[in-house]
């Protein structure tokens, strides 16, 4: 029943995010097309089709402008100081928030490409290096190297000797399409 639980729990953990994120964005463009059109309708008799796509993208980036600006930082740190209280949320909120910083924010955590020598072994791994200092767990001498897995939304996290990663000098991004793509993708 065990093994039933734990692949539960990580399906849970892969589908929960992407499925909410596109369920809002899809209520929120829902919601808006028909209150929009509707006003527009009654106003000016005008049906425009997408009108909601728009507003949830021109929102969202509004949004982002504000929260962006010195003024509203203590606002939006209060509201996760909050959000990391609530036990349940918090662990959904934290998780899905440093997902996408390590992706679009200002902390990127994918930037350090890096090919793992497994030593003795002919094949290599490419990654990136998401922690250089485990101290922390008591791993000394280590770093942990995130590899992805091609065409999915997974991966493996791997705690190698830090004599075992080379650094890949190219750009992160081409790299992580690289990898993506299980290769297929030309890096420039």
């Amino acid at each position: 029943m065990r093994p039933i639980i734990n692949n539960f729990l990580r399906g849970l953990l892969l589908v929960f995010p992407i499925t909410a994120t596109i369920y809002i964005i899809f209520s929120a463009a829902r919601w808006s097309n028909n209150f929009f059109n509707d006003l527009l309708f009654e106003w000016l008799n005008l049906d425009i089709p997408g009108l909601g796509l728009i507003t949830v993208f021109v929102g969202i980036t509004v949004v982002g402008y504000i929260f962006s600006r010195a003024i509203t930082r203590p606002i939006v740190t209060y509201f996760e100081r909050f959000l990391k209280k609530v036990p349940f949320i918090k662990i959904i909120y934290t998780s899905l928030k440093e997902l996408t910083e390590a992706f679009v924010g200002d902390k990127k955590r994918f930037n350090k490409p890096v090919l793992i020598d497994f030593g003795g072994v002919e094949a290599k791994r490419i990654g990136f290096v998401t922690q250089k200092d485990l101290s922390a767990l008591g791993i000394e001498d280590t770093v942990a190297v995130y590899c992805p897995h091609s065409y999915n939304f997974s991966g493996n996290l791997y705690l190698v000797p830090a004599e075992n990663v080379t650094p890949i000098d190219h750009n992160s991004t081409d790299v992580m399409k690289y990898v993506v793509s299980g290769g297929v993708t030309n890096i420039s």
